[in-house]
Order: structure tokens, then sequence, then C-alpha cells
């Protein structure tokens, strides 16, 4: 009996130890396939560590233009305010202070876009100096009828070019039947010609027409 037992045992031990040493071999190969299996998601996750590193490198890059965007803004902002200060601190000017502004504006608007009066070239057309405004250029004017144009507020070439015929008859009819043999129908045209500066036609219309007689 104790024989038999002996036996047993020397055939199961060797047979327990086979099994032992196929499960451990197992055990050890499914752990080598393990290992190589962490190594390929080992270099994944490295290639994900890389992309987040540059993505964040975008972020920051993209933090320093908000910045910078930023600040461009608020000096923006600045700007506006102090724009809209000036306009509130120009709203509350007194308005004679606006009335003599305007005045002097217009003024220099109309001294701009008066035509620039060229003593030389008259003097060279007529061979004589001739005075800026002088209504005695226009033929058929004479001192006193200048003397009554000016009085009745025509001083100039170019208010004399804008007035109208019936406007000279009137006022020559204040002179009295004296003046009218005096014909005005080419008074304004000539005025003009002085005004423009068209030296050289007005001589040769007075010429053509019997020194301004239509």
């Amino acid at each position: 009996m104790n024989f038999e037992n002996m036996n047993i045992w020397c055939w199961l031990i060797p047979a327990l130890v086979g099994i032992i040493c196929g499960i451990l071999g197992y055990l050890l190969g499914k752990g080598s396939a393990k290992v190589i299996d962490n190594s390929a998601e080992i270099n994944s996750l490295t290639a994900s560590n890389t992309k987040l590193k540059a993505e964040l490198t975008d972020l920051n890059n993209l933090k320093a233009s908000n910045s910078k965007l930023k600040a461009d803004l608020d000096a923006c902002n600045q700007k506006v305010i102090a724009a809209s200060k000036a306009v509130t601190a120009a709203s509350k000017t007194p308005s004679t202070n606006l009335g003599a502004s305007a005045a002097s504006f217009a003024a220099g608007a109309a001294t701009t876009s008066a035509l620039a009066f060229d003593g030389s070239a008259a003097k060279a057309a007529f061979g004589k100096n001739i005075k800026q405004d002088d209504l005695k250029l226009v033929e058929g004017i004479g001192p006193k009828i200048e003397g009554m144009f000016k009085d009745h507020g025509i001083k100039t070439w170019k208010e004399l070019s804008e007035a109208s015929l019936e406007a000279c008859q009137k006022i020559l009819d204040t002179g009295g039947t004296r003046y009218k043999i005096h014909d005005p129908a080419s008074w304004p045209m000539q005025a003009k010609m002085c005004y423009e500066g068209k030296w050289a036609e007005l001589v040769k219309w007075q010429q053509e027409h019997k020194h301004g007689k239509l």
C-alpha cells in the first residue's frame, strides 16, 4: 500500500512540475507580449505628446497676439475718448467766438475765390497803368457815373458784371435826363472781362464796337 503510494507520487510530482512549468512559460510569454504592446503604446503617446506641445506653442502665440490686439484696442479707445472730449469742449465754445470764426472763414474763402488782378497784363493791353476795380475802364462810364454806381453799392468789376441791365438803368435814371443818352447794355459784359482779366478781348471788343457803343 505504501509502495503503491510512493509510485503514484513518483509520476505525479513530475507531472505537476511539468504543468507548473508550462503555466509559468505561458505566463512569461504572455508577459513578454505585453511588453511589446506597451512599447507601441508608448510610441503613440510620445507622438500625441509632441502634437500637444505644438498645439500649446500655437496657443501661446495666439495669447501673445491677443495681448497685442488688446493693447491696440485700448489705445484706440483712448483716442476715441480724447476726441469725444474735444467735441464736447468745442460745443461749449461761446457763440460769439464761433461767429467770429465763421466770419473769418467766410472772409478767407471770399479772398481765395476772387480772381487775382494782373496789373502788368492790363497795362500791356491798354498801354497805361490800370487800377483794380476802376469802373471808368468800362467804355461809357465816366467819373460821375462811377460815383453814382458806387453810391448804389456797385464798387467793383465783379459787382457790375453781376448787375442787371434794369438795375444799371435805374441808377442812371437817378442822375436825371442828362444821363439818358448813355446805354448801359454792354457795361456788365465789359466789367466781366475786366474781372476775369481778359484784357486783350476787352480792347478788341471796344475797338470793334466803337469804344463800347453797341
